[in-house]
């Protein structure tokens, strides 16, 4: 589904990602990992075409995407959701959802999303500033939803989220990718909810990818070098 090869990415003259190569399977969950600060952000920033890359390849779906602009990559089926959810606060639930469909041009919320998340159904005249963090969380994967994405990329989707709603999110994620074969690749710090959700890891440490995985092979010893604080 998605393959990056010997990517490379500067902030100035700062080396962010180093000959990062990566692959996601289709109809996989991919958890990628690593302290804070490695380039976990950069990367999938890089993959939406959100930050320019120095070189590298990236491809998806058997298109190369290296040079496109991000709108473009969107339309062809990668739905991001950034750290930090950047919903509209001003916008209802509803008008929030909307614009998740600008790109694809289609009319209506597809009602999965509604099925996923019940909540945003009755809260769909609210403003987004006025939910909960872990409501506009599911807001803003509900809005990438929109575009009826064939890979779902999502950064830190429990972060500072209460502890019910992140077992709904995971929930969510593994229903998307088991039941509607939804591609998924996130990243996650918190090492039992990453365990639930992700079939495979990918470790990265400063800047690089150090160690790739089934989810089974992610070891203690792997844990204490690369993921302990």
């Amino acid at each position: 589904m998605l393959t990056v090869k010997g990517l490379n990415q500067y902030y100035s003259e700062s080396h962010i990602l180093r000959d990062v190569d990566l692959t996601v399977p289709t109809g996989s969950c991919t958890c990628l990992m690593g302290r804070n600060g490695v380039g976990k952000t950069t990367l999938l920033k890089a993959i939406m075409g959100l930050v320019r890359i120095r070189s590298g390849h990236i491809e998806y779906a058997g298109q190369t995407l290296s040079k496109t602009p991000a709108h473009y990559r969107a339309r062809v089926g990668i739905g991001y959701v950034p750290q930090g959810r950047e919903i509209f606060p001003q916008l209802t639930v509803e008008e929030n959802l909307l614009i998740g469909l600008d790109i694809t041009g289609a009319k209506h919320i597809p009602e999965r999303i509604f099925e996923l998340f019940p909540i945003l159904k009755t809260m769909r005249r609210r403003r987004g500033g006025d939910l909960s963090g872990g409501q506009q969380q599911q807001l803003a994967i509900g809005r990438a939803l929109a575009l009826q994405p064939k890979l779902l990329i999502l950064d830190e989707p429990t972060e500072g989220i209460q502890p019910s709603i992140v077992q709904e999110i995971g929930q969510v994620i593994r229903r998307l990718n088991q039941d509607d074969g939804l591609t998924v690749l996130l990243v996650e710090q918190k090492l039992p909810f990453a365990r639930k959700v992700a079939e495979h890891f990918s470790i990265m440490e400063r800047g690089r990818l150090v160690a790739t995985g089934a989810m089974p092979e992610l070891n203690d010893e792997l844990v204490r070098q690369y993921l302990s604080v």
